[in-house]
């Protein structure tokens, strides 16, 4: 079973500038919406893959559960050089399902985008235990003031809490003009990490040393 990390934050808070210091030989990373990453360089170091049985590219792009799901399964089974994988925008495998569905009436295209998107992180969950997955996700504000995993609709959020599916919750946030990781929950983002893993409430969103005491905690 791999380790797999949910971070959540608005747009402009450091979520993606998180991967800069990550080893791109060991890095896998999925764009959703194919944006360019925020950091000098990244096309030299992440090449987008031009098949399936491509062993040398490391960037896939595409918003379709399906197709993330068989990119998921190529990673673990196949890429085995690969120790990190990034899936940036989650929220949007959601958002541009629904898009593309916006005419069907009636509930069950929200339970069928519950499940997908359940299948995404369950998978992932499931690989191979040398294998960390980063999900990386927006947040909005529920009715309650809380900060959470940006979602579609309430029966979605009925169906699955996604901060649930993970062990570890990451809320971005800038912080004196630096980009931090709230670690634990403040009765208004839903951020947590197990006992002990890290020592302060707010840690640099460097993503390297985050996996490096990750593994260390787990080994």
């Amino acid at each position: 079973m791999s380790n797999a990390v949910l971070i959540i934050g608005p747009s402009g808070s450091g979520k993606s500038t998180s991967i800069r210091n990550l080893d791109p030989e060991q890095t896998f990373i999925i764009s959703v919406l194919d944006k360019p990453l925020p950091f000098r360089g990244y096309k030299k170091t992440y090449r987008p893959i031009s098949g399936w049985e491509d062993t040398t590219g490391n960037y896939y792009t595409s918003d379709d559960w399906a197709r993330i799901l068989k990119c998921i399964n190529v990673v673990n089974r196949d890429r085995l050089d690969i120790k990190i994988c990034i899936i940036d925008d989650l929220n949007y495998v959601m958002a541009n399902e629904f898009m593309r569905r916006v005419s069907e009436r009636g509930f069950d295209k929200y339970c069928e985008m519950a499940s997908h998107f359940w299948q995404i992180i369950t998978k992932a969950i499931s690989c191979r235990d040398d294998l960390i997955f980063i999900f990386i996700s927006h947040n909005e504000i529920d009715v309650n003031g809380v900060s959470k995993c940006k979602t579609i609709g309430k029966l979605i959020d009925e169906k699955i809490n996604v901060e649930g599916l993970f062990s570890t919750v990451f809320h971005s946030a800038v912080i004196e003009n630096e980009y931090k990781f709230l670690t634990q929950h403040d009765g208004f983002r839903t951020a947590k990490s197990p006992m002990g893993l890290f020592d302060s409430q707010f840690i640099d969103n460097d993503l390297l040393s985050i996996i490096d005491k990750i593994r260390e905690y787990y080994s």
